[in-house]
């Protein structure tokens, strides 16, 4: 429970919010680059599972996979990059306020 005088946002807070964004932005990145392989080996597990389909059938299966992995990385990325941004900015104006409290007593 947060009481009136703590801050929510320490500077502990900022780092892991710093933190969790790079190993967002870091997964992300990798399902952008790697989707077509992540898509493909879905695909192929799910002919397995299956025991063989219609190749048009299967061609359409590795496509909605690659998407999603399309999609899904360039979430995970966007918002690991405003978790980094935000995260960098709110621990610099944390910074800059603790100086001017520390420069006026």
């Amino acid at each position: 429970m947060i009481t009136k005088g703590e801050n929510p946002m320490s500077k502990d807070n900022l780092n892991l919010i710093i933190i969790l964004g790079v190993l967002s932005a870091i997964a992300g990145f990798i399902m952008l680059f790697f989707c077509v392989y992540f898509g493909t080996a879905k695909a192929d597990a799910w002919l397995f599972n299956r025991g063989g389909a219609d190749p048009e059938y299967y061609n359409v299966i590795v496509k909605g996979y690659i998407n999603t992995f399309l999609v899904g990385g360039s979430i995970l990325s966007v918002i690991g990059v405003l978790a980094i941004v935000l995260g960098y900015h709110q621990l610099q104006y944390k910074k800059s306020s603790d100086s001017h409290l520390d420069e006026s007593s």
